[in-house]
C-alpha cells in the first residue's frame, strides 16, 4: 500500500453531499411551515436531519486517515504535522467565532454565543488530527470506548436526560451561562447543542471517521460494511436504555449516526470510485468549509438588510401558498438557496480555487 496521501473522489462527494443538506436545512423560507424530515428531533429521537452533522464529522475523520496518516507513514515531521493541524484547527474554530462576532453585532443580539458548528468542526479535528500523528489504530479504539462509555457514565451520574436538567446542560450554563444557545431566566440553566461536555462524543464520531477512512485507503470494504451494520445495531439497541439525542451527542446516537456513515461512505466509493457514477457534490465538497461560512455569513448580512423575508416572501410566498400551501414555497426557497451556492462553488472548483481554511 503506497504511503503518499490519496483523494477519493466518493469521500469530496460524500462531504460536499453534507454541506448541501446543512444548507438546505438551515435555510427554509419559514421556519413555521417545515416538512417533517428536514427537522431535527425536538429532543430525543434522530430525523435525517439529525444525521447530517454526525456525518461531517465522520468525513472530517476520513479525511485525516486519507490526508495525515499516509505523511506520518512515510516519515514526515510528527511535530511539524502536528503544528500544521493545530494552525488548521485554530482557524476554522476563529472563522466560527468570526461568524457569531458578525451575527451579534449585525442582528444586534443580546449576547454573543462561543459554540458553534465550526467550532466543533475545528475541536473534533484538533483532536483526532493529533490522535492519529501519535496513536495507532488499538489505542484510537480504546479512546473511542472511552469516551462513548465515560460519556454514557456521566450522563448517568447527572440523573437526567431532560432538557436544561441534563449534566451536559448544567456544566455549560455553569461555565458558560447566559453565553450559551439556549438560556432560561427562570431557572438559570441554559444549553448548547454545540457545547463544551457534548463534544467528547463527537470526537468519538470523529475517531470512527478515522478508522473508517483507513480501511478505504487499504481497500477493505467487507470490514467497512459489517462495522457499519454492527454500529447500527449496537446503536438500536442502546438506544432502549440511553436515547439517541443529537442535542446531548449521546453514545448510541454516536453508533447509531457513524454505522449510517460508515454505510453511505461504502456505497459512494462503490459507486463513484469503482463503477464511475457522477461524483454529485463534488464541488461542494472541495470547498466545504468556504460553502458553509460564506452562506452563513450571507444569510446574516441578507437578514441584516432586511432582504430575506422579502425575498422569500416575493419570490416564493406569495404567489405559491394559495396553489400549494405553506411548505413548499419554504422548501424551494430552500432549494433555490442550495442551488445558488451549488453555481459558486461550481465556478470555483472549474476555476480551480479550492480554498483551505
Amino acid at each position: 500500500m503506497s504511503s503518499k496521501p490519496q483523494r477519493f473522489t466518493s469521500v469530496d462527494a460524500l462531504r460536499g453531499l453534507t454541506v448541501a443538506a446543512m444548507l438546505l436545512v438551515n435555510n427554509p423560507g419559514d421556519w413555521g411551515h417545515v416538512y417533517a424530515p428536514l427537522l431535527h428531533a425536538d429532543w430525543h429521537g434522530c430525523t435525517p436531519t439529525d444525521l447530517i452533522f454526525p456525518f461531517f464529522l465522520f468525513v472530517v475523520g476520513v479525511s485525516i486517515a486519507l490526508g495525515i496518516v499516509p505523511r506520518v507513514e512515510a516519515g514526515s515531521d510528527r511535530l511539524l504535522l502536528q503544528r500544521t493541524v493545530l494552525i488548521r484547527a485554530a482557524r476554522i474554530i476563529g472563522l466560527g467565532l468570526l461568524l457569531h462576532l458578525l451575527a451579534w453585532w449585525l442582528l444586534d443580539r443580546e449576547h454573543f454565543r462561543p459554540w458553534g458548528v465550526l467550532q466543533r468542526i475545528g475541536l473534533c479535528f484538533a483532536i483526532v488530527g493529533v490522535l492519529a500523528i501519535h496513536t495507532r489504530a488499538r489505542a484510537q479504539w480504546w479512546i473511542l470506548s472511552t469516551l462513548l462509555l465515560g460519556y454514557w457514565a456521566l450522563l448517568a451520574a447527572g440523573g437526567s436526560y431532560a432538557p436544561l436538567d441534563n449534566i451536559a446542560s448544567r456544566v455549560d450554563t455553569a461555565l458558560f451561562g447566559v453565553l450559551l444557545y439556549q438560556f432560561d431566566p427562570a431557572s438559570g440553566r441554559g444549553h448548547d447543542p454545540e457545547g463544551l461536555l457534548s463534544t467528547l462524543p463527537a470526537i468519538a464520531t470523529t475517531l470512527f471517521g478515522l478508522r473508517a477512512g483507513d480501511w478505504l485507503r487499504h481497500d477493505r470494504l467487507r470490514t467497512l460494511c459489517l462495522t457499519g451494520a454492527a454500529s447500527l445495531l449496537l446503536g438500536g439497541l442502546w438506544s432502549l436504555s440511553l436515547p439517541l439525542n443529537k442535542n446531548l451527542w449521546t453514545s448510541s446516537y454516536v453508533l447509531w449516526t457513524a454505522g449510517w456513515a460508515m454505510l453511505a461512505l461504502a456505497m459512494a466509493h462503490v459507486l463513484i470510485d469503482r463503477r464511475g457514477w457522477s461524483a454529485l457534490g463534488r464541488s461542494f465538497g472541495v470547498n466545504a468549509i468556504v460553502a458553509y461560512a460564506g452562506s452563513a455569513a450571507m444569510v446574516i448580512v441578507f437578514a441584516a438588510l432586511g432582504w430575506w423575508e422579502p425575498l422569500y416572501r416575493i419570490g416564493f410566498a406569495d404567489w405559491l401558498t394559495p396553489r400549494f400551501g405553506p411548505a413548499l414555497p419554504s422548501l424551494l426557497f430552500a432549494m433555490a438557496f442550495v442551488a445558488l451556492w451549488w453555481l459558486i462553488v461550481r465556478a470555483m472548483d472549474r476555476r480551480g480555487w479550492h480554498i483551505k481554511i
